[in-house]
């Protein structure tokens, strides 16, 4: 039986790719996260996660909250656009439970399909 983790071309891995959703992207956010995103010319989304130590000192919070969002985005990748993301957390998300945070995150990944929809070129629009 195959796994159902994210396979390696669904996630972002380079430094440089981080770095260009720093410099030029689109931004959305929400209480608990921040989503930077940018079209990445591949037929298919990438994910990549920066939870830094300043939301939660302790690993397992972070690591916590690393596993919902990866669930989460596994759900919805094949809805999503053609787009690297890259996903912040922010200090509130550390206290909440686990379904308050999909479900905001789920909403997030919903407002960026609806940017989708109002182009029917397939690029993003801010």
């Amino acid at each position: 039986m195959r796994a159902a983790g994210l396979p390696r071309d669904a996630r972002l891995r380079r430094a440089a790719d981080f770095a260009a959703l720093r410099h030029v992207s689109g931004r959305l956010g929400g209480r608990c996260f921040s989503v930077r995103y940018r079209p990445n010319g591949l037929d298919h989304a990438r994910l990549g996660l920066a939870i830094s130590k300043r939301v939660s000192k302790r690993a397992v919070e972070r690591n916590r909250i690393k596993r919902l969002l990866r669930e989460s985005f596994r759900r919805a990748r094949a809805q999503l656009p053609p787009v690297d993301l890259m996903v912040m957390a922010r200090e509130q998300a550390a206290g909440l439970p686990g379904p308050e945070l999909l479900a905001e995150i789920d909403g997030l990944w919903s407002r960026l399909c609806a940017l989708k929809r109002q182009d029917g070129a397939g690029t993003i629009v801010r």
